[in-house]
């Protein structure tokens, strides 16, 4: 049987750390870090850009509410591409190796903004195997919704249960197991190769 195997892209196949802009912005401070975070640029705030939003108004109307945070809400649009390091260490060959192997296909469903997606894309290798995704930023949906998945699923003609979904967030790998797919937490390049090979 044929594996669907689909990508959750950030810190699974590219690392995203956002505190090596944002922590140096605050000194260094970790406890001003994770407050602007968690309760500036919060999840809900994440999330709208995610979906589609236009990444400029959000950011304004942020600023309006938390006007303190106004230089560090604009990093998030100016210096989003130094959250991106690089590649997470031995995907590009796991997803290589995957392509190349008949039991499986390979597909990739992120949560991304539709307007910097693209800059990526053409920045890391890793993500130019992926010929097969959905963005969350240019459909309106975003994950855990279960709707993304679905619309994933219907796009590319797949069965739940012919699918493995890999993810860094444990919310997402849940709502791909609540509609049938295989849930896979992501922690590592060998783990999951081994995993996904029935090795060790």
């Amino acid at each position: 049987m044929r594996r669907n195997i689909i990508f959750d892209f950030g810190n699974v196949l590219v690392r995203w750390e956002p505190q090596l802009v944002f922590l140096p912005y605050f000194g260094g401070d970790e406890a001003k870090y994770w407050f602007f975070w968690r309760h500036v640029c919060d999840p809900v705030f994440r999330n709208r850009i995610d979906a589609g939003e236009d990444q400029m108004k959000c950011i304004r109307e942020q600023q309006q509410l938390f006007p303190e945070y106004a230089g560090a809400l604009d990093l998030y649009y100016t210096k989003w591409e130094d959250t991106l390091p690089g590649e997470m260490p031995g995907m590009r060959d796991l997803v290589t190796e995957l392509k190349a192997d008949s039991r499986f296909s390979v597909f990739g469903l992120t949560n991304w903004s539709g307007e910097t997606f693209p800059t990526a894309r053409e920045k890391f290798p890793v993500l130019q195997l992926i010929d097969n995704y959905v963005v969350s930023g240019n459909v309106g949906l975003v994950k855990p919704d279960h709707r993304i998945f679905r619309l994933l699923l219907d796009r590319f003609s797949l069965m739940a249960e012919d699918c493995i979904f890999v993810d860094d967030n444990p919310n997402n790998v849940t709502a791909a197991e609540e509609i049938g797919l295989e849930g896979i937490l992501f922690t590592g390049a060998e783990a999951l190769r081994k995993r996904l090979f029935g090795e060790g």
